[in-house]
């Protein structure tokens, strides 16, 4: 998470030409796609023949966050412990590839684990597996705002009883062939690189990645002198039974608002929203008048930016790599930048803390996820 700290502060872009097999016969050929990432130095032999790359990725960050919250699970604990992975895609790398030696390799077989590798859930399966943890387990596919959800959810368990530590988050690789030529029939990705809120923008650009957090019982947490890295005060989630594809201004602001409620907190406390900003026409401009209707005058005040235009989109995880920048301004004071922010937009004339990180001293913030469907998941989270 450090690492990621510190790319958010340079305005790091991680987006650049894909390189998967067969990119080249796309017409988008740009992606933020984990570099340099070797599954046999983090999975044993084991793991990896049943984990797809989203999964390999939600098994490393849930070990992250394990060992930064110097958690031990022992028998009691693991007992009522358990994990929530939000996911859009699932295992699409082992669809794409068990597709392609079917249909264009013409082999009779696939993989043997096809199935176990493409499920949803496969990645909370082999998170709890692996850490041992037999309480609440399941995956949340809510599209865009997947992760939300899950984080959303594992803090309503934590919070009504059910369990007092949850490891929830989102994982994703939607970063293959098929992968991304299903994404370009909605024509809504750039071919050069995302700039949200940005006047010359024109679509979102595919991310991959991981993030896995714990969500912990406050009195839990302070008794065994845990790090704590913020407080979950509100999360609320709505539909806007709308349309399948387009935003709803409503929509957005009534779960914004319902967050808000949710933590008792008056619009005025919030200092900073992680937009989900995606950089196409209809999200940005649609987020910000959502934006302006629940905070009225003091939407003026906020300072909102999307890092989506580093880290690219990461659809069902991207909530959770998304509240690492949350958390970044509630430790550390600082904010995340907009990067590519180049052409003023006046339907987006708010502030968007353009190209460059900002210090400020905030104690409430938003994390923005609305999904296809309609499907709506917003955090608020404060400084401890």
């Amino acid at each position: 998470m450090h690492e990621t700290y510190a790319a958010l502060i340079q305005g790091r872009v991680a987006i650049g030409p894909l390189a998967f097999r067969d990119s080249d016969r796309l017409s988008v050929q740009v992606g933020a796609e984990v570099k340099g990432f070797v599954p046999e130095a983090h999975l044993s032999r084991s793991e990896l023949g049943f984990a797809d790359r989203f999964a390999q990725f939600a098994l490393v960050a849930a070990r992250q966050a394990v060992a930064e919250a110097g958690l031990t699970f022992n028998d009691d604990l693991a007992e009522r412990a358990g994990v929530i992975v939000g996911t859009a895609g699932g295992g699409l790398t082992t669809s794409d590839e068990a597709y392609r030696a079917v249909y264009a390799e013409g082999k009779n077989r696939v993989h043997p684990f096809t199935v176990p590798r493409l499920m949803h859930s496969a990645a909370a399966s082999l998170v709890g597996m692996a850490l041992g943890l037999r309480g609440p387990s399941f995956s949340v596919s809510t599209a865009c705002a997947s992760s939300n959800h899950a984080m959303g959810l594992a803090f309503q368990m934590v919070r009504g009883g059910a369990a007092p530590v949850m490891l929830a988050g989102g994982a994703e690789a939607m970063l293959c062939f098929g992968g991304i030529k299903a994404w370009e029939g909605l024509r809504v990705l750039s071919p050069d690189g995302c700039r949200p809120f940005s006047g010359d923008r024109n679509g979102l650009v595919q991310g991959e990645g991981a993030a896995v957090f714990v969500f912990e019982d406050y009195d839990h947490a302070r008794a065994r002198g845990a790090p704590m890295l913020a407080e979950v005060v509100g999360f609320a989630m709505g539909a806007d039974a709308g349309d399948m594809v387009m935003p709803s201004r409503d929509g957005a602001a009534r779960v914004m608002a319902g967050a808000l409620a949710d933590a008792g907190l008056a619009h005025e406390t919030v200092g900073y929203i992680n937009a989900h900003g995606t950089g196409t026409t209809a999200n940005d401009r649609t987020e910000i008048a959502a934006i302006r209707q629940v905070f009225g005058a003091h939407a003026d005040k906020l300072m909102i930016s999307s890092t989506k235009s580093m880290h690219g989109h990461l659809i069902g995880a991207t909530g959770a790599v998304e509240l690492i920048a949350c958390l970044m301004a509630l430790r550390m004071g600082v904010i995340a930048p907009t990067m590519g922010h180049r052409v003023p937009d006046p339907d987006c004339a708010l502030d968007v803390v353009p190209n460059v990180a900002r210090q400020a001293r905030v104690d409430v913030v938003l994390s923005n996820a609305f999904a296809f469907g309609g499907l709506n998941a917003v955090l608020a989270l404060a400084r401890i």
